[in-house]
């Protein structure tokens, strides 16, 4: 009898992790984690110590999960009325709104933490990513410049990790130019994703591209902005970097800027792999343009 709890108890405890990693969708984190320690390493002259890599780390990661969580619990009402979203958690009933509390406030209570502990600089700076989390799902309700509110979240990772290292805002170009390409990259790339809910944000008056100029049309402007993310990293590259080793990834880069855009029916393919094989390549282009110049 005792071994059957045991067995029931273990079955629970797996039941309630898979729930939370599918509630924050943890693969999600591919998108920030190498912006992220892209903003570490174009800020470090010699590479970073453990202890500051994990406690970047578990910021991020804090982050990221309180982010997610806000977006869930916020956009909650509207998730149940759209078939795509209705099976997420909160919706569906499988999570009840105190355990994505909870998680919010785990999530938040991590992120602030290691923020704390990276240094007293950091500290003061660490609530503007929740804040940007917090307003930007309402955006969607009154324009449909709320991809750019999606871009500005994310376009804090690179600076997040630039200022864990240089404590300051001296000499900060290079980690701004890192973050306009991730506001102008995240931004596109969200325009693509909102290409599956056009149908229902209009029948709903919600603001996006898609719902309000048409499919081809934001898929324009989603392209504009790819061009226009590639332009920034080219900057950073000329000025910053200028390692001839780079430059292939910096070319592959390009490549799968355009790729994304080519393969946009397959919102899954373009979305989720392409986009977090481009952070990686990124991440690579500034370690080998940093260390190995």
């Amino acid at each position: 009898m005792k071994k059957n709890q045991g067995h029931l108890s273990e079955s629970n405890l797996l039941r309630q992790l898979q729930k939370f990693l599918r509630f924050v969708k943890i693969e999600h984190t591919l998108f920030s984690l190498p912006l992220i320690f892209s903003g570490v390493f174009l800020a470090s002259k010699e590479p970073p110590t453990i202890v500051m890599l994990v406690l970047i780390l578990t910021a991020a990661t804090g982050a990221r999960t309180a982010a997610l969580a806000l977006n869930r619990i916020i956009d909650r009402e509207i998730d149940r009325r759209n078939p795509r979203t209705a099976v997420r958690e909160l919706p569906s009933g499988r999570m009840s709104l105190y355990e994505a509390l909870v998680v919010l406030a785990v999530g938040s209570g991590l992120y602030l933490g290691s923020a704390a502990i990276i240094s007293p600089f950091c500290l003061p700076l660490s609530p503007l990513p929740l804040l940007i989390f917090t307003v930007y799902p309402y955006m969607k309700r009154f324009t449909a410049l709320a991809h750019f509110g999606v871009g500005l979240g994310l376009a804090m990772a690179p600076l997040g990790g630039w200022f864990a290292v240089q404590q300051s805002f001296e000499n900060i170009l290079p980690g701004l130019l890192l973050s306009l390409f991730t506001l102008f990259w995240v931004t596109g790339f969200d325009i693509i994703y909102s290409t599956l809910d056009e149908l229902f944000d209009r029948t709903e008056n919600l603001y996006s591209f898609t719902s309000r100029y048409g499919r081809t049309k934001a898929l324009r402007i989603s392209a504009l902005l790819h061009i226009a993310a590639f332009g920034a990293l080219a900057l950073l590259f000329i000025f910053y970097i200028k390692a001839l080793a780079a430059v292939p990834l910096l070319m592959v880069s390009g490549f799968l800027l355009y790729l994304e855009h080519k393969k946009a029916e397959d919102v899954e393919l373009a979305f989720f792999k392409i986009n977090a094989m481009l952070g990686f390549v990124i991440l690579g282009m500034i370690v080998v343009g940093v260390y190995f110049p």
